[in-house]
């Protein structure tokens, strides 16, 4: 797979994990915010939690879950940024991290979204 459609592929992701979302009430307020500590997949919030989403897409999870790709580190690097981001934008809600794993099509052609609340 190239870079190009790795990044494509990526993108279809997110946007199905922001669908999963807006479905849960969640408004999208952000997506693939970026600054010098890293980049933040989604930010959602609900009117209690500023929920800070990591999105992970695999192809099927027969190698272990999508979440599994979130390690200390990554998580790490999304505190940083997300205490960046409320540094300017500040708000009242409660910060969260979630993950989002989208797998594309299971056996039966299903695509599959696994919403992680609170995941670190």
């Amino acid at each position: 797979m190239s870079g190009q459609e790795s990044r494509l592929l990526g993108q279809w992701g997110e946007e199905r994990a922001a669908e999963c979302l807006r479905k849960k009430g969640f408004q999208v307020t952000g997506a693939n915010w970026k600054c010098r500590f890293g980049e933040i997949d989604l930010i959602a919030e609900d009117g209690v939690y500023l929920c800070f989403v990591e999105v992970k897409l695999r192809k099927s999870s027969q190698f272990g879950a999508a979440c599994e790709a979130v390690t200390v580190s990554k998580q790490r690097k999304l505190r940083t940024a997300a205490q960046y981001y409320l540094l300017t934008h500040p708000s009242g809600l409660q910060p969260r991290f979630d993950v989002a794993e989208v797998y594309p099509a299971d056996a039966g052609g299903r695509r599959q979204i696994k919403y992680i609340t609170n995941a670190f």
